[in-house]
């Protein structure tokens, strides 16, 4: 038979173990039931996206050798049914005279926004951010660009890259509360992606400790399972 004071013991650690991992336990819980009841598609905001932009054609563009050297990578950018190269992630050329094109204007941010997003949008305000914080909306994606604010409910916000004039991301609220739940559930509090950071790692563990705390304090405390055991 287990003496009592190792079966305070037991106890004791169960408890203060289940205290520790309990709001983070909690916290996957919520987090695991957001994620399997929403969808995925929704989050991303595909909603207040047009199924199928119309593309635009366009003649008489330039040859791309008589506009840059060393091309790695292109890309054709409708800018207000004006056609342009995305040259090397670095430079924009109108494509049928050649002109190097600096920053993109609030006007044509816009027209950009508005060839991609479902029409009825009002605008409510548009900035140009060029920084972002770890836990910004944008973070890791192009800077400067323009945050094109919506009147809407769910606090739409369109971000295009300022510099190639491709339409990026849209930002809503519902993907805000799958942002903030998503890092609690990986608890990487910096970039949200990191299953491998150390606090996750001890969580786990400690998420171990406890369930096989609790098999332990059920092994000790069971009058049946001592029965088992006499007989």
């Amino acid at each position: 038979m287990v003496q009592r004071k190792t079966l305070l013991r037991i106890r004791k650690t169960h408890r203060y173990l289940g205290l520790i991992i309990g709001i983070q336990f909690l916290a996957w819980t919520l987090s695991g039931l957001y994620f399997s009841w929403t969808d995925l598609d929704e989050i991303h905001g595909d909603q207040f996206l047009k199924t199928d932009p119309k593309a635009k054609s366009y003649s008489n563009l330039l040859p791309l050798d008589s506009i840059a050297e060393g091309i790695e990578e292109i890309n054709l950018v409708s800018i207000k049914a004006e056609p342009y190269y995305w040259i090397n992630n670095s430079n924009l050329y109108h494509a049928q005279t050649g002109q190097l094109k600096q920053q993109l204007t609030e006007d044509e941010a816009i027209a950009v926004a508005q060839k991609h997003l479902i029409s009825g949008l009002e605008i409510e305000k548009i900035e140009l951010i060029e920084e972002t914080g770890p836990h910004h909306e944008f973070r890791e994606r192009p800077l400067p660009a323009y945050a094109i604010h919506f009147k809407h409910p769910d606090l739409l916000v369109a971000y295009v890259d300022a510099s190639s004039g491709i339409f990026q991301r849209v930002r809503h609220q519902s993907w805000r509360w799958f942002d903030f739940l998503w890092m609690t559930h990986t608890m990487d509090y910096q970039g949200r992606d990191d299953f491998n950071n150390i606090l996750l790692r001890i969580f786990s563990l400690f998420g171990v400790f406890t369930v096989m705390s609790g098999f332990l304090l059920w092994g000790t405390s069971s009058p049946t399972l001592r029965k088992l055991l006499k007989r």
